[in-house]
């Protein structure tokens, strides 16, 4: 594998061909993701030199599909995977680990192994970060750019119902994020519980 040689040509790709809409799915999200596994990996005690070498390039490639498409991203990244990695000496096999753990990510999650799991924990470790606000704050920016959120209320219920439904995998991140995301599901669902009735009539001065 010419893994450093891989990494360059992706992360240009991404630099250059992603939509400056993608204020939630942009390079930065990328990166973010690759960090938080790698150090996951090292807390869950990964050390096999090419286990982590192909988790590091399946969170490269794991939103490379929004350079092509924003629904089914996860399989166009896998294409994109099979298309350019055997340039860089990515075996058939290696190729397919790797898009496996792209579609780990694919929500719901069902990651089938430690590898998947830590992928599945990092892409949405900022669930239970200090920074979870101004992140999904950049995510409902993302959907009303693509008119796919009505108002701020939907948006509000859509986050309920995705933290609900929501779960960590690996010990490691189950212990850092489990609990700050509860909180912050109790929050959304405490708004949504005094969001103003718009069928309500105003009380006006007496």
């Amino acid at each position: 594998m010419h893994f450093q040689a891989a990494e360059d040509f992706i992360l240009n790709a991404l630099r250059r061909g992603l939509s400056p809409t993608l204020y939630y799915h942009g390079l930065h999200h990328t990166l973010d993701v690759m960090e938080v596994a790698m150090e996951l990996a090292t807390v869950e005690g990964i050390d096999d030199a090419e286990s982590l070498a192909l988790l590091r390039m399946a969170a490269l490639y794991h939103d490379a599909g929004f350079l092509h498409a924003y629904q089914g991203h996860e399989a166009q990244g896998c294409e994109l995977a099979r298309t350019t990695l055997p340039d860089f000496e990515y075996s058939h096999g290696q190729i397919d680990q790797i898009c496996a753990l792209i579609m780990a990510t694919k929500y719901p999650q069902e990651p089938q192994s430690a590898l998947a799991e830590i992928l599945c924990d990092a892409d949405l470790d900022y669930l239970g970060r200090p920074d979870f606000e101004p992140i999904s704050t950049s995510l409902f920016h993302e959907l009303t750019a693509r008119q796919l959120i009505a108002n701020e209320r939907a948006w509000f219920e859509l986050q309920a119902n995705f933290l609900t439904h929501h779960r960590y995998w690996t010990a490691t991140a189950i212990a850092r994020r489990a609990a700050p995301k509860q909180v912050r599901l109790d929050h959304i669902r405490r708004l949504l519980a005094n969001w103003p009735d718009p069928d309500e009539p105003t009380q006006g001065p007496a």
